[in-house]
């Protein structure tokens, strides 16, 4: 019988095989459908965070599974009112590992994941283990032809009468929105209006000439120097020749740079060297332009973004003309805070990138490291634009970020006080254990907040399977041996 001058605290009965405890363990917890465990009630409880989606790790406090994704929260699910998402967190915290966890689940459900402008090359690695594709792009090693975005022209071949001439047209906006992009970054000022107007113009005489043959810049260039009765109408020359010269002359200028003779010239004056396959999952690699040269990054980023959702409006008009199954995108754009930060009006360039055509069933995901990344651009409306980039997502990821965040992130989205301290606190550093010379991972590497509008986050940790490609080092050149006269250095930076 039970102890009965036993302390509360105690459990079971004393002697051999008693069951004597000061501690009552938790009981196992298993995972399993209403069907396989309907045996079991009373003794089953519903899960407390969403089994729809694609699995990214188990909630932080009471250790659910969490499936989480913005393409099954948006079809299946319907927790949020459009397949995107806004990724952001201090560097090294796992946001990359966190969308090629989605690449690797939309793989399994027929989703095809575009990289659309890998900065450091590192998705390269998933993309082949998917028999993806990799596009190298840079100065002497690879071209893009904003002029023939994603290789649309070609699908114009297949389409005829309303259709045809609906993507005709998207073809012309986008050409004019890339262009309109790469001249900002090439000035670092937006092109007039009389500027664009000719553009524009000059554009649809080149249609007219080439048709769905791929014109280059300095095709365009060319017809800016012949200057066609139709452009000189929009240009206001009044007929006299010398005033044309005058009204052209700065965007001749940005048409040189842009056609082999200047610094962008090298990457956007040619026909593109590889072009997308709209069937197989594909990552725009451009590591080899170098950090220092924020605009060409900047422009290179602009020009894979456009090229990719051109690709994705080619293929749903082929699937509307029924010359090709329809297919179902997740588009990827990293390094979000270097294209808005390459001049003035640039939020308005990314929005006309990204905003067309997300009826198509196209999901995507903005990638960048803070909110500041956003308040820090110079014009004040650019600034609420750029705000509005997480506002109309429909989730959104928030890693470890510093104190100093928090209140704009708050502005954009609703967090609690507790929301924020758990953010604050996975934003410091890993500890340095003298000892051994290894430093620990910092305390928020893998874990994030799901946001979804006003509600309560879901806080959880990215969990990692052993069949899976080890997570992208981003440190990795300080990990490589340090060599000095010939021997590896064993301590210190050389």
């Amino acid at each position: 019988m039970a102890d009965m001058h036993a302390p509360a605290r105690f459990k079971g009965f004393k002697g051999p095989a008693g069951g004597w405890s000061t501690v009552v363990q938790a009981p196992n917890e298993w995972r399993a459908s209403t069907a396989q465990s309907c045996g079991l009630w009373p003794f089953s409880v519903g899960a407390g965070t969403p089994m729809i989606g694609v699995p990214m790790g188990q909630q932080l406090f009471t250790g659910s599974t969490l499936c989480c994704d913005p393409i099954n929260w948006f079809m299946r699910a319907h927790l949020i009112s459009n397949p995107s998402a806004f990724v952001l967190g201090k560097p090294g915290l796992g946001k990359s590992t966190v969308i090629r966890r989605w690449a690797v689940g939309y793989a399994h459900q027929g989703v095809i994941t575009m990289f659309l402008g890998d900065v450091k090359g590192e998705h390269v690695p998933i993309i082949k283990a998917l028999g993806g594709q990799v596009i190298t792009l840079g100065p002497g090693i690879g071209s893009i032809n904003v002029l023939d975005p994603g290789g649309a022209l070609h699908a114009l071949d297949s389409l005829t009468g309303k259709l045809r001439e609906e993507l005709h047209n998207a073809i012309h906006t986008r050409r004019r929105n890339m262009l309109r992009a790469l001249i900002t970054i090439s000035r670092g000022t937006s092109p007039t209006q009389r500027e664009g107007t000719i553009m524009d113009r000059a554009l649809r005489v080149l249609d007219d000439r080439f048709a769905t043959r791929s014109p280059l810049m300095s095709d365009l260039l060319g017809i800016i120097r012949e200057a066609p009765q139709e452009v000189r109408a929009v240009a206001l020359d009044r007929g006299d020749d010398a005033r044309y010269r005058d009204i052209t002359e700065n965007l001749e200028s940005s048409l040189i740079d842009l056609s082999g003779s200047g610094d962008m010239g090298d990457m956007f004056s040619n026909h593109t060297s590889v072009q997308i396959d709209p069937t197989r999952p594909v990552v725009f690699d451009i590591h080899a332009i170098n950090e220092v040269d924020q605009n060409l990054r900047a422009a290179a980023l602009m020009a894979c973004w456009d090229a990719g959702f051109a690709a994705v409006d080619a293929n749903h008009y082929l699937a509307r003309q029924g010359v090709a199954p329809l297919r179902h995108y997740f588009l990827v754009l990293d390094e979000l805070w270097s294209a808005l930060r390459s001049g003035s009006g640039m939020v308005d360039r990314v929005d006309q990138v990204t905003r067309l055509n997300r009826t198509f069933g196209v999901g995507q995901a903005l990638i960048t490291h803070t909110m500041s990344d956003l308040e820090s651009l110079a014009e004040p409306q650019d600034r609420m634009k750029a705000k509005g980039f997480v506002e109309r997502s429909g989730m959104v990821l928030c890693g470890g970020l510093p104190e100093g965040e928090l209140p704009l992130l708050n502005q954009a989205i609703s967090v609690s006080r507790v929301e924020m301290d758990l953010l604050k606190s996975w934003s410091d550093p890993g500890a340095w254990d003298e000892r051994s010379g290894v430093e620990s991972d910092p305390p928020g590497r893998g874990k994030f907040l799901v946001k979804v509008g006003g509600r309560p986050g879901i806080p959880f940790h990215l969990k990692l399977t052993g069949q899976e490609l080890d997570p992208n080092d981003t440190n990795l050149l300080w990990h490589a041996p340090r060599r000095t006269n010939g021997q590896e250095a064993e301590h210190g930076i050389e």
